[in-house]
């Protein structure tokens, strides 16, 4: 019975140790590498409005030569390589179709070294970005790799990031050509448009607008009508336009229509305009009240385009008498449009 018991305890250390050594043994094993996880990290640019200096003078100049819709944006993404360095990755959205827009990354600079006193050095910084995004369906995006470390260039790197507007020759110097002006790394939030509008009166016919007084009105209307024209622009960067007409016969239709200007050696009648309305401008009824009324259009074109290029005759027709298209004394109201 002794021998039994004394077999039983020598097994079981044999166990123990035996257990011990393969736990030990387990223990010397070389851990899993964990896998690796890239740091990531998107920031949001709005429009230039001034807001990222604090300084409407540096908003983008719609009254300039370019003519860029307002509501572009931009995303910066910044993405950690296994060796360490950084892809980044530019997006705009509601951009222009077809267009190409310059996207730099210009260091910061103490604006009293730089040749025109700007608070980054003119030339783009390609070692982080600068490039040409295509755009197609309103968006475009590029993507490229720096050697700058990942958390140098998010922490400590000091920059701006500078959409371009490809719709007018590309300066370094003037911030109001700029569509993103933002601080590189950092998001910044979209600022209220700085949409225009502008209004044009216009008073009775009197033959003025070309200097003929046997053009004027001839009729029994009263010769108080007067028409106002306010053009908006948009946020999308389109037009809309709101005509107003004063002193109305209530109950009457009061044609008005937007002509193109035409050379009148090429149309039917002589006229300097085309006869055919341009609906796509204007071209509506709008029913008198006794006093003022009014009829509104969105374009498809730009604000700067309508008040800028487009060329064309502003006409209210007498609801009195029978419509014409040729005879300039039947027009309560002749004007250029928009001018």
């Amino acid at each position: 019975m002794k021998t039994n018991v004394r077999m039983t305890k020598t097994l079981g250390v044999g166990l123990l140790a035996a257990g011990m050594a393969l736990f030990t043994a387990c223990n010397e094993d070389p851990e899993p590498e964990m896998p690796f996880t890239p740091g990531m990290e998107t920031f949001s640019y709005g429009f230039n409005e001034g807001q990222l200096l604090n300084n409407p003078a540096t908003a983008y100049n719609g009254d300039g030569a370019g003519d860029h819709p307002r509501n572009l944006s931009a995303k910066l993404e910044l993405k950690e390589m296994e060796n360490g360095n950084t892809e980044v990755t530019i997006r705009l959205e509601n951009a222009l179709d077809g267009m190409q827009y310059p996207v730099h990354v210009h260091d910061a600079a103490d604006p009293a070294t730089t040749p025109n006193g700007t608070p980054y050095n003119e030339t783009p910084n390609g070692e982080i970005f600068a490039g040409m995004i295509s755009i197609s369906n309103g968006m475009g995006s590029q993507t490229m790799q720096t050697e700058m470390n990942y958390d140098q260039l998010l922490d400590t790197y000091e920059g701006f990031l500078v959409v371009h507007d490809p719709t007018q020759e590309m300066s370094t110097t003037n911030l109001g050509t700029y569509l993103i002006l933002g601080t590189f790394a950092q998001d910044l939030p979209e600022a209220e448009a700085n949409l225009r509008s502008e209004t044009f009166m216009y008073d009775f016919n009197e033959g003025q607008l070309l200097d003929n007084a046997d053009l004027a009105y001839e009729g029994d209307h009263a010769r108080d009508l007067m028409a106002e024209i306010r053009v908006e622009e948009m946020i999308d960067g389109k037009a809309k336009i709101t005509i107003s007409l004063m002193n109305t016969m209530d109950g009457m239709t009061y044609r008005v229509h937007a002509h193109d200007a035409a050379d009148p050696s090429t149309t039917p009648n002589g006229t300097p305009y085309n006869e055919t309305p341009n609906g796509d401008i204007f071209a509506q009824g709008i029913e008198g009240n006794g006093g003022t009324v009014m009829a509104e259009n969105e374009l498809m074109i730009s604000f700067n385009e309508l008040t800028r290029n487009y060329e064309g005759f502003f006409v209210v027709h007498d609801p009195t008498q029978a419509i014409s298209t040729v005879d300039l004394t039947t027009y309560l109201v002749l004007g250029a449009f928009a001018r």
